[in-house]
């Protein structure tokens, strides 16, 4: 490793401490992904020698030390062991690495599954992920993976749409790891406007809505496809002054 250069050296090291790999996988992590650190551990993580690497005796103990998990207890003893707060976001990355299908709650199946796929069979190594499942947040694509899995994960057994006060958390929870200068007022609309359950429809088209639209709103277009109730939303902007209608050039303004 000496004959590498400073900051690929950090790399290395880093790439250690998170993951726990030995410096040859640390290298070939790396190299694979051109020293993109995101990139690399995703090469790590899908290798099939990390998930046959780990112990499943040690899993089933890890299943067994958490079996309550249905239970706010089995949760809390988790969040305790990981240092992490129950409404930290990485729960939720950790849940979708799961695959859970309802929040605060893992099956066997989803639990062992999980850690098999995240190379882990320790306290230990359960905490070392934890940087990598935060890292996660940062890809585009796995971010929107995560966001639309919030939704099925977040709402009540049996429910098609996700209660308003549950999706407002949520959003405020996500949009914090993705900044949404809106995301404020979009959550006081709808308490002022709408106050109903949010359909998957609405869920998914926001987060579009987010990525695509100005936050001044300058490239939206009132004939697109989006869902009534974000229409409704920008006429609302209109309304309270947040955003002024277009004038002679054009162009909308924006008042904070």
């Amino acid at each position: 490793m000496h004959k590498l250069g400073r900051g690929n050296r950090d790399k290395v090291q880093q790439f250690m401490v998170i993951t726990g790999a030995s410096e040859k996988a640390a290298l070939q992590a790396l190299k694979a992904s051109d020293w993109h650190l995101e990139g690399a551990f995703d090469v790590f993580y899908s290798q099939p020698q990390i998930r046959t690497s780990t112990d499943t005796r040690h899993q089933e103990e890890l299943y067994k030390r958490y079996k309550d998990m249905i239970f706010v207890d089995g949760i809390t003893l988790l969040c305790n062991d990981l240092q992490v707060d129950p409404q930290d976001i990485v729960m939720l990355v950790l849940s979708w690495h799961m695959k859970a299908a309802t929040m605060c709650e893992y099956s066997k199946q989803e639990f062992i599954g999980g850690l098999q796929a995240l190379g882990i069979d320790s306290s230990e190594k359960f905490r070392e992920r934890i940087q990598y499942m935060r890292s996660e947040l940062k890809d585009e694509q796995k971010f929107r993976e995560i966001y639309n899995f919030a939704f099925g994960w977040a709402k009540e057994k049996g429910q098609k749409s996700l209660a308003l006060d549950t999706a407002i958390g949520m959003w405020q929870l996500l949009f914090a790891e993705k900044p949404w200068p809106l995301v404020d007022h979009w959550c006081q609309f709808l308490q002022a406007r709408h106050n109903k359950a949010i359909s998957r429809d609405t869920w998914s088209q926001l987060l579009e809505f987010a990525r695509m639209v100005d936050p001044k709103l300058s490239n939206y277009d009132a004939e697109g496809a989006w869902p009534y109730l974000i229409d409704e939303f920008v006429e609302y902007l209109h309304e309270i002054g947040i955003i002024q209608k277009s004038g002679e050039d054009g162009v909308s303004t924006q008042k904070w």
